[in-house]
């Protein structure tokens, strides 16, 4: 039978979609709940993504697609009960352009222990499976608490101080993930690399850092954001691709609100999609982490209880590739009907 989530996924997940007006102190509303970390992209142009946090300060921003530091832009000026209040800027509210925010929660700000570092920041929220901790680098193989009572299946981890690049870890990444390194910013496959996560796998209490500066460098300041999985609320895994338009389901045991995906094994873009932006399923809109594209179209069906490649394209589908996704909820399973591999 089907399990039950104790909450409503969009208690802590939620896309929400609004036109600019390039008017200052412009309330985004709708998001349902006040957003820990809001990730903005214009789908119109040619704009870098842009993630604001509260641990780190929300006039802060800095971009999946880019390396740089983070610089305080105050594109987000804070965030509401509801949703977020915009400035001006171009980037995230220009008269008449179409953007698309997704917008998660943590909330929790004291009892994270653990580790041989200690965060600077942190807010995180056992419940969901999300935290984001802000910490100052060692130089040195270190352990960093993330509060979650569970093991992560995905993080990303950013420096705030250096050009550098941004680290993911996800679960299903090969073998030996704590082995890998993956970039965000980058379409690059995944590479071997101790030197990210020092060959240890995270705990349900801490994760594992080495001595490169992309996440450990001495004295520099660094974001992550961990996530762990919850059953009917969030799903982090891997697929084979079989190089025919139809192709493989992949079954989540949600209908998913937001579905990233990339190829390992090669080359292949960071691919975001998500339920507000439908063209529509046979054809989605997509985003990709990686670069400042306007939104384009894919064939990837998202179901009641998963979602299903209807193409050949191989950032999504090469036959054989390795392909590895991050999913959240918009509805749980309602019946118990459900079985994996039946698409609904």
């Amino acid at each position: 039978m089907a399990e039950y989530i104790s909450f409503q996924p969009n208690d802590y997940f939620n896309a929400t979609l609004y036109t600019g007006n390039s008017t200052n102190d412009t309330d985004i509303t709708g998001v349902g709940f006040n957003p820990d970390l809001v990730w903005i992209k214009d789908r119109d142009a040619s704009e870098n993504h842009w993630l604001q946090d509260n641990v780190r300060g929300i006039l802060y921003d800095i971009s999946s697609n880019d390396t740089g530091p983070q610089v305080q832009n105050n594109f987000v000026s804070e965030t509401i009960s509801n949703g977020f209040t915009l400035s001006n800027s171009q980037e995230v509210n220009e008269s008449g352009q179409d953007y698309v925010s997704w917008n998660w929660k943590a909330g929790t700000t004291s009892g994270i222990s653990g580790g041989t570092i200690t965060p600077s920041a942190y807010s995180f929220n056992t419940t969901s499976g999300f935290s984001a901790v802000a910490y100052t680098g060692t130089g040195s193989n270190a352990t960093v608490p993330h509060g979650l009572g569970a093991v992560p299946e995905l993080i990303l981890v950013k420096s705030l101080s250096l050009t550098a690049n941004w680290i993911v870890y996800q679960g299903s990444n090969t073998a030996a993930p704590e082995t890998e390194k993956l970039n965000l910013n980058e379409n690059y496959a995944t590479s071997d690399n101790d030197t990210m996560w020092n060959d240890t796998a995270p705990t349900s209490s801490v994760f594992s850092l080495g001595v490169n500066t992309d996440v450990n460098g001495s004295g520099s300041t660094y974001i992550a954001y961990c996530f762990a999985p919850k059953k009917g609320y969030s799903h982090f895994g891997q697929y084979i691709g079989n190089g025919n338009a139809n192709g493989p389901f992949v079954y989540l045991g949600f209908r998913p609100a937001w579905l990233m995906i990339k190829r390992t094994d090669d080359t292949g873009k960071w691919i975001i999609m998500d339920s507000k932006r439908l063209g529509y399923n046979l054809s989605n809109k997509v985003l990709y982490a990686n670069v400042d594209n306007a939104e384009e179209s894919a064939s990837t069906a998202l179901y009641s209880n998963g979602f299903k490649v209807r193409e050949t394209w191989d950032a999504v589908n090469a036959n054989t590739g390795e392909f590895i996704y991050a999913a959240f909820a918009e509805f749980p399973i309602v019946s118990s009907n459900d079985v994996p591999g039946v698409a609904r």
